[in-house]
């Protein structure tokens, strides 16, 4: 079977850094394919390349059939076709024409039209930010059905998992190959960090065996040249009555040339990477912010409305002190409404005395002060450099990256560090608000393991599954006016 698209000798960069470097690379029409990798590594480069919205001046692309592209939120929709059965299973048949589309709405609506083109490919690009559970469930029941080759980027492991059976991963340019969903994947991944470590082990043992050895040869050498000056034996005497022992000179030159030859050995070994290693981070908080009210945040009888729209009737609840709390439900239902109530404290709400709330907003991308990276960091933070390089080292923000101005930074680079800004912040309460969407795979789950070892109280907005069972201690839905805890 030909490939629907070929690649050969691509080579692609962005202000003079490498983006992209492959050598070879095949889509076949029954690939189910996830494309990961870091924030910046070039995977949306990739698939505009691939479908030709990015032309290339070095490399080779044959197309044997034609791609549908599914772009990311921020960029324009397309499509020609409609296929309206499909757009009344998206919820958006009444949306076409509609310029107030939500982030939601505008991602199904994508979708839809992307998969009403009679295409024998659709390449998309994070489908599943901005919908809800009920829009992933749908789109993943759509995915399964297409009878074409799918290659998606997305932060979503749960929906990877349900439709690709082979990873792409996307690395200093070049594509490494996985068969299998995410979490086969990343069994994989850990085996060769195991091999690797091991490797590792056996290279810097045998490199403390050589050095080692080395210095006993010289030091023998040296023993042997002292005490030959010391007698006044000239090195070329015999060392033996009969002439058949070896001259002390020459029993020096065997141990210099030994130790020339574990030198070389020492030097062919090379050296392989060491397995990556990162400081496990322990939150603290101040005793000041400790929070005494084992019900930190209370909800009495919430009303709220928009209009004619209600959100919330009578809706009560209590958040418990140093939980991990989900806050789940559809598109529309309140959930970030109920955030802003209770950072407004609005009639109902009741707070610690002591509270000190931080918010992570959807757009925080976008309000970022003109400041440089750990200085931004420092700000209202009581941890000192080292703790803070540990944390942003946990979330894939490199060492040259600290350095930089926040206003080079990429997008997913400015929610990293907002979140990581909000976890060594001043507070004891965190209001997160989808705090996965747009990170790499990578963070989300480096992310993952801050929130459940922070040492405060986090309530979080996500319609990501697989975050829900890692970090949730208690999770409610918002639905029909009400705030209902799911056991």
């Amino acid at each position: 079977m030909k490939p629907l698209v070929k690649v050969e000798n691509l080579y692609v960069e962005y202000l003079g850094r490498k983006v992209l470097d492959i050598e070879e690379l095949e889509l076949y029409p029954y690939d189910r394919i996830g494309l990961v990798g870091a924030n910046g590594a070039g995977k949306s480069t990739l698939l505009k390349v691939l479908v030709g919205e990015r032309p290339v001046s070095e490399g080779q692309i044959v197309r044997e059939g034609r791609l549908a592209y599914i772009p990311q939120l921020d960029e324009p929709v397309a499509g020609e076709g409609k296929n309206f059965a499909l757009l009344g299973k998206m919820g958006v048949a009444s949306k076409l024409d509609d310029e107030r589309r939500s982030g939601g709405e505008e991602t199904r609506l994508k979708i839809a039209l992307a998969m009403s083109e009679a295409a024998d490919g659709i390449l998309a690009d994070e489908p599943t930010s901005h919908l809800d559970r009920e829009g992933i469930q749908v789109l993943i029941s759509q995915c399964r059905q297409i009878t074409g080759a799918l290659l998606v980027i997305s932060h979503d492991r749960d929906f990877l998992d349900q439709v690709v059976d082979k990873i792409w991963e996307l690395k200093d340019g070049k594509i490494a190959e996985y068969w299998g969903g995410y979490s086969d994947y990343l069994a994989q991944k850990e085996e060769e960090r195991r091999s690797q470590a091991e490797q590792f082990k056996q290279w810097s043992a045998e490199r403390v065996r050589l050095e080692k050895a080395i210095a006993e040869a010289k030091s023998q050498a040296r023993k042997m040249e002292q005490k030959a000056r010391a007698s006044g034996k000239n090195k070329s005497e015999s060392g033996g009555r009969l002439g058949h022992q070896k001259t002390t000179g020459s029993k020096q030159k065997k141990l210099h040339q030994a130790a020339r030859n574990m030198e070389h050995r020492m030097e062919a070994l090379g050296k392989p990477e060491a397995p990556e290693t990162l400081r496990t981070i322990r939150f603290r908080q101040s005793p000041a912010l400790a929070l005494h009210n084992p019900f930190p945040i209370i909800g009495n009888d919430l009303v709220k409305r928009y209009g004619d729209k209600v959100i919330f009737e009578r809706a009560s609840f209590q958040f418990p002190l140093g939980a991990k709390i989900a806050i789940t439900g559809a598109n529309g239902t309140g959930k970030s409404t109920l955030f802003q109530m209770i950072l407004n404290r609005e009639d109902g709400i009741v707070l610690s005395p002591k509270a000190q709330l931080g918010y992570f907003a959807q757009d925080s991308y976008k309000t970022m002060r003109d400041q440089k990276v750990l200085e931004y960091l420092l700000d209202e933070c009581d941890y000192p450099v080292s703790e803070v390089r540990a944390v942003l080292a946990a979330m894939g923000v490199s060492q040259q990256d600290i350095r930089k101005e926040l206003a080079v930074l990429s997008g997913g680079e400015i929610i990293k560090l907002k979140l990581a800004h909000m976890l060594l912040g001043r507070y004891n309460i965190l209001l997160l608000d989808e705090p996965s969407n747009f990170l790499d795979l990578p963070a989300v789950e480096a992310l993952e393991q801050l929130m459940r070892e922070y040492a405060g109280t986090i309530l979080f907005i996500t319609h990501d599954a697989r975050l829900v069972d890692n970090v949730a201690d208690i999770v409610y839905e918002v639905k029909d006016g009400n705030i209902i805890r799911i056991d």
